[in-house]
């Protein structure tokens, strides 16, 4: 099928908003970064500090938004809104984002954006994130405790670490930086005295809540959307509360329709794209969900008792 249809941003924005928009910024990339790695150590730290079962639960949600979050400032980088200059922004995006969850930023880059060319079309390679639904709540309830349960994680990575195995390959090579990065971040708490650290804070949220709140995030961004031509209908914007934002949706990642639009906007600015298209009157021909309560109940409106 041909390319989803594009809207120039000339169209819908002055110059003077589109440049404001649209500017790559050499600090507030780096910064997200930063904040979300002081996140993941002050979420580890206050359970080191005050060990309970209240602090750890807190910690594993806190670490494994923030590992969400590092996935969606490469995502950033993918579409090369990281940083102004564009090494920093593939070695950040890299190094710093990709590799700590074992994704690698090229081959995310080559995936995501034939995702955009053919949004909700037989050629995009997310649609079996959104097929499905909508689902039965017994469904919906199955695939959390999956992803609660490390179920979701085991299976996802043993295709990643060992899929190379097919090939004749031991490790998979995809997945070579991954294992760097880890192997350095475990020498580097071992050598403080914290070693476990990176089994209890670092390993569980990946295998718990970093599943659950990437399956929130893809159910938001296309499921149950009525896609049409109009590009304002091609994803889902989720107006999401502070909790949710801390919780479940970092670094703007719940403005998905207008990132839709204008793939290019760094992530840091579709708040005040958003407000812009909101007095412009563009809410009108968008698919906008007041939380992530309400996505849910959109994505299990099914009556018949069907498995996942």
């Amino acid at each position: 099928m041909p390319a989803v249809a594009r809207i120039d941003p000339k169209d819908v924005f002055t110059p003077e908003e589109w440049a404001r928009f649209s500017k790559r910024s050499s600090w507030l990339g780096l910064i997200c970064v930063a904040g979300a790695w002081t996140l993941i150590f002050a979420a580890g730290a206050m359970f080191v500090l005050w060990p309970n079962p209240l602090t750890y639960i807190l910690a594993v949600m806190l670490i494994g938004a923030r590992q969400l979050g590092l996935a969606i400032l490469m995502h950033d980088a993918a579409h090369g809104a990281l940083h102004s200059n564009m090494k920093i922004n593939n070695w950040v995006g890299e190094w710093l984002c990709a590799a700590p969850t074992g994704a690698r930023l090229n081959a995310y880059r080559d995936y995501h954006l034939k995702h955009h060319k053919y949004t909700e079309q037989p050629e995009d390679p997310d649609l079996g994130l959104s097929a499905p639904f909508p689902i039965t709540r017994a469904s919906l309830v199955r695939k959390i405790v999956r992803d609660l349960t490390g179920q979701t994680f085991f299976k996802q990575r043993r295709a990643q670490l060992f899929g190379g195995l097919q090939k004749g390959q031991f490790v998979n090579p995809t997945t070579a930086h991954f294992l760097i990065f880890n192997a350095l971040l475990l020498a580097g708490l071992t050598v403080a005295g914290y070693w476990w650290t990176y089994f209890a804070l670092w390993i569980v949220p990946m295998a718990t809540w970093l599943p659950l709140v990437t399956r929130l995030r893809n159910i938001a961004e296309h499921a149950c959307v009525k896609t049409q031509d109009d590009p304002f209908t091609h994803a889902r914007t989720t107006l999401a509360n502070a909790l949710e934002r801390l919780f479940i949706a970092p670094y703007w990642v719940h403005f998905h329709g207008e990132h839709h639009v204008f793939m290019h906007v760094p992530c840091y600015r579709l708040q005040g794209l958003h407000n812009t298209l909101m007095d412009k009157g563009y809410w009108s021909r968008m698919h906008i969900a007041p939380g992530y309560m309400s996505v849910l109940g959109e994505a299990t409106n099914k009556q018949a008792a069907v498995a996942a």
